[in-house]
């Protein structure tokens, strides 16, 4: 296991990621309206806050992963 390239720190902040990935997601999912149009399809919440917190959940696992916390120390 020392050879192993992702520390616990990483993985931390691996899941850290995908908890603000899956709550984008979450704010992106709407309740089903059936076969009526529903126009809170076209809300402030899911056509611009969702893609902006997925964006950075998105950044933040990529961080997250190329994060080395021994180069911090120096």
């Amino acid at each position: 296991m020392k050879d192993f390239r992702i520390g616990k720190i990483n993985l931390w902040l691996i899941l850290a990621g995908f908890i603000v990935i899956i709550i984008g997601f979450l704010l992106m999912m709407g309740a089903p309206s059936g076969e009526k149009f529903n126009p809170d399809i076209f809300s402030t919440r899911r056509i611009i806050i969702a893609p902006l917190v997925l964006l950075a959940g998105f950044i933040f696992v990529i961080f997250a992963i190329l994060f080395n916390p021994k180069t911090k120390d120096k």
